[in-house]
């Protein structure tokens, strides 16, 4: 009998390039002619059937008219999309199409298209490239940094995933103009997090122009697109595969992606996290991390953004507190939170360590104390 000892250390370099612009189609097939995917000649682009007619369509006929061969592959939009069941259509879908190692995904969407698309490009051939052209204010300040890739079930949100970083991400702020309102509100929560994670500065500029991006005035946009970023990357460059700093990103998230499986997803997840933000707000201040005031600002910054800050009727408390458990940070059966300090800045429990164990009674009493 022996043994045999298998070295596999290396060094990876996963950097990547984020642009931020106004109708980056164009520059994206550039991009693709100066070598960005090396000579790959085969793209699949994966969208929703919302954004098919908007943008991917026009982006395929621009890569055909460039001499690359491309297919299209089309799946209903929504959350409820994104599942095991959507990522097995589309791969069988490739693989009748021929698609093989040699290829390259472009996602061209919101969130639940970047994270599908990043999941199957992460197992498809053991792993080929992919691209991330986003075309949501949610996608360009979460989904599309980051590299965290994932699909739902119905037991849990984002538990079957993997890391997987794309080769470039174009934010096109343009296409943030031909999105509902509704979608556009939702896409703050996530903005509203970071400021409140790490930057009172941020946080108050959203305070005193929230009425600019919501009508998508330019400035403001190209703005609020470039802090996420740089919230997000300082963040995940410390921890790219969350073993400490990174649950930081999942401030409010506990209850709202709790939140968010109750509701059958009717509730948009920015909806959702706004309201989890709300229960960590309440939270903090119960723990003495937070005064009223800090409390009732960033509550007041929610509502200010359209965001809802209340529990629907339709939603059973109870079944929302069992519901926490499901929730990623959780640790030997124990509920764990995120804390926010004040605002700009999260609480660091021990070195390393930004969650903390919460009792399901203090869960609770917080979830029954919402609108």
């Amino acid at each position: 009998m022996g043994s045999f000892q298998v070295e596999l250390k290396k060094v990876v370099d996963d950097s990547y390039e984020i642009e931020t612009g106004f109708e980056l189609e164009n520059k994206l097939v550039q991009d693709i002619k100066n070598g960005l995917v090396g000579k790959i000649k085969k793209f699949a682009v994966i969208t929703d059937s919302i954004v098919k007619d908007l943008y991917a369509e026009q982006i395929v006929s621009l890569l055909k008219d460039a001499g690359y061969q491309v297919d299209l592959f089309v799946f209903p939009a929504g959350e409820k999309s994104k599942v095991r069941k959507t990522k097995e259509d589309i791969e069988d879908a490739m693989l009748e199409k021929g698609y093989r190692r040699d290829c390259c995904i472009i996602a061209v969407g919101g969130g639940v298209v970047t994270d599908l698309s990043g999941f199957i490009a992460g197992t498809y051939g053991r792993g080929v490239p992919f691209i991330n052209y986003a075309t949501t204010l949610l996608a360009a300040a979460d989904a599309s940094v980051g590299g965290k890739t994932a699909v739902d079930t119905p037991l849990a949100t984002n538990l079957i995933g993997l890391f997987n970083q794309p080769e470039k991400v174009y934010i096109d702020i343009a296409t943030w103009k031909t999105l509902p309102e509704r979608q556009i509100y939702s896409g703050m929560a996530e903005t509203i997090k970071h400021a409140c994670l790490a930057s009172r500065e941020f946080f108050d500029y959203l305070d005193a122009h929230m009425e600019e991006i919501l009508s998508v005035e330019k400035d403001a946009c190209v703005h609020i697109a470039e802090e996420n970023c740089k919230i997000k990357y300082n963040v995940v460059m410390k921890d790219e595969r969350e073993s400490g700093l990174r649950e930081v990103l999942n401030l409010g998230h506990t209850v709202g992606r709790a939140i968010e499986t109750v509701s059958d997803y009717d509730l948009l997840h920015g909806e959702a996290v706004s309201i989890g933000m709300v229960a960590e707000v309440i939270l903090s201040h119960k723990m003495g991390y937070m005064t009223e005031e800090e409390r009732d600002a960033v509550i007041s910054l929610l509502e200010k953004a359209k965001l809802p800050t209340s529990i629907p009727a339709y939603i059973d408390r109870e079944t929302l507190v069992k519901k926490l458990y499901t929730d990623k940070k959780v640790r030997d059966g124990k509920l764990r939170f995120v804390i926010q300090k004040g605002i700009g800045d999260i609480v660091e429990f021990e070195d390393g360590v930004f969650a903390t164990p919460i009792s399901e009674d203090v869960a609770r009493e917080v979830i029954m104390e919402i609108k």
